[in-house]
């Protein structure tokens, strides 16, 4: 299905560059994961890059593993010519869920914002899963692939989330207990509309996926299918050879 291109201005976003990176040792030994290099450029970088494509250039980045370093990567580069907030975890690194509660004041307006994930590159059309999210007028809409993953989120065939398996433990997390609910991967692109800080049960260290899931019932969350879009998970040293391979 085609969606008409979004009309949304002033979109905020964040690109979660906080994590400890184990997946990636050694380079995460001495430096965050954020700032390991495909083709040349960081992976924080393509991301602010890639926000840029869509004219999106006020970013909120949280740091904690070496956050030193990203911050003066951030000045030294003066943004790569976007706005960079920082919001510092350097005291206790939150995950995704308690790090986007603590950018709470750095994101929130009247505007849908996005977020990222840093070790994730892909060229999914945001105009596109924006417009997708206001024809949806879901709380959240987030990028899925048919790709095999070792979880899943399962939607029904509307495209709204009811749930999670992890495809390694058999273990499951319904929250609508549909039949036929179909496996998708998760891209790690987000959009979220701004009531979502006054929503999250969460607080503390947290995962959004656990976000997610305790939402799902009574709130609706679409996933946007982009299969056949580039996508590349950076987590091990392995994914750079095939992230260099598709990001030149």
């Amino acid at each position: 299905m085609n969606y008409e291109p979004s009309t949304i201005n002033a979109v905020k976003a964040m690109i979660f560059a906080a994590g400890l990176g184990t997946r990636f040792k050694p380079w995460t030994d001495k430096h965050p994961k954020a700032l390991a290099l495909v083709n040349g450029k960081s992976l924080l970088q393509r991301n602010i890059e890639y926000l840029q494509q869509y004219g999106i250039t006020d970013v909120v980045v949280n740091v904690h593993h070496f956050a030193e370093q990203i911050i003066e990567a951030v000045q030294q580069n003066k943004g790569w010519g976007s706005n960079i907030v920082i919001s510092d975890e350097t005291t206790e690194v939150l995950e995704t869920g308690g790090g986007l509660l603590k950018a709470k004041s750095l994101l929130q307006n009247n505007q849908p914002f996005i977020t990222l994930n840093a070790d994730f590159l892909t060229d999914l059309n945001l105009n596109n899963l924006l417009a997708f999210h206001q024809q949806k007028g879901g709380l959240i809409s987030f990028g899925i692939t048919n790709r095999k993953s070792s979880r899943n989120f399962l939607f029904d065939t509307d495209n709204r989330l009811c749930g999670w398996m992890n495809n390694s433990t058999g273990e499951k997390r319904i929250s609508i207990d549909k039949p036929g609910l179909m496996p998708m991967a998760y891209s790690c692109v987000v959009v979220f509309e701004p009531t979502i800080f006054d929503l999250i049960p969460q607080r503390g260290k947290f995962s959004l996926v656990d976000t997610y899931l305790s939402l799902a019932a009574t709130h609706h969350i679409y996933g946007y299918d982009h299969t056949g879009d580039k996508l590349v998970d950076v987590g091990k040293p392995e994914s750079v050879a095939k992230a260099e391979a598709l990001f030149p």
